[in-house]
């Protein structure tokens, strides 16, 4: 059985690996505080459907509540370890399974095997409060293991501690003219491409929100990330299928150990 991807806008994807589907970092907000949604529609109320949501880190456009309070009633949901504590609201979710991971943990859902592995990028929730979680990144083994990086910086330790993967879902860059430390951009993450070795790639996180009334500063952060990913993953890591998707697009992979 082949693992699908579906990108639906910035960190958010759908991976269905053996009869289960995994969501990550759900965001389904028209607007988020400064930033609004300048590419691709609101995703539809399928994308809401899963049997498990990972959420990487506490930044409120990776683990946003009124996303997470449209999850339907049941729904698994992995979190950073101490993200009850850090962002009150969660606790108010009561129809949603939570559970606390940090890296090194393994959660099994049906027939898939979640590995949790570390990230490199700042775990607090901003902009109030010095409290802090892991930022993670994790590792869904099925048929394939998918590699969703979450928010991340390039590490030394990357390959070694995230392990060997089939396909790789890294963010190429962001939701504003400027990233800070603890990110990829296009060139970092190919460089993060030659480390890991999948035998597939999806960009994620760029070219979907953007800070109002700034579409005019620097809007190349915002359009070229994916192909410029593309560009550089082709002479770092030849042997890597890069696959840009629009949003909302799909793509099915054979993976084939």
């Amino acid at each position: 059985m082949p693992v699908e991807i579906t990108w639906w806008g910035h960190a958010t994807c759908t991976v269905e690996d053996a009869h289960t589907r995994v969501l990550t970092d759900p965001l389904f907000a028209r607007r988020l505080a400064h930033l609004r949604r300048r590419r691709g529609a609101v995703p539809p109320a399928e994308a809401r459907r899963a049997d498990v949501v990972l959420v990487s880190h506490l930044h409120a456009d990776h683990l946003h509540l009124p996303s997470l309070a449209g999850l339907g009633r049941g729904t698994r949901l992995l979190v950073p370890r101490g993200a009850p504590r850090a962002v009150p609201g969660l606790r108010r979710l009561r129809g949603l399974r939570v559970t606390e991971v940090a890296p090194g943990d393994e959660v099994r859902v049906g027939e898939l095997l979640v590995r949790v592995v570390p990230a490199l990028h700042d775990g607090r929730r901003l902009p109030v409060g010095p409290q802090r979680a892991p930022a993670l990144g994790y590792v869904v083994e099925g048929e394939a293991r998918t590699y969703f990086a979450g928010d991340t910086g390039l590490f030394d330790a990357m390959a070694e501690r995230v392990g060997p993967v089939d396909v790789a879902l890294l963010p190429v860059g962001g939701w504003g003219p400027y990233l800070g430390e603890g990110h990829l951009d296009a060139a970092r993450a190919a460089a993060a491409l030659a480390r890991l070795a999948p035998r597939a790639a999806v960009p994620v996180h760029y070219g979907t929100y953007w800070p109002i009334g700034m579409d005019a500063v620097r809007p190349h952060e915002f359009h070229a990330p994916g192909d410029e990913f593309v560009r550089l993953a082709a002479v770092t890591a030849p042997q890597v299928a890069v696959h840009r998707l629009g949003h909302g697009e799909s793509v099915r992979l054979e993976v084939a150990r």
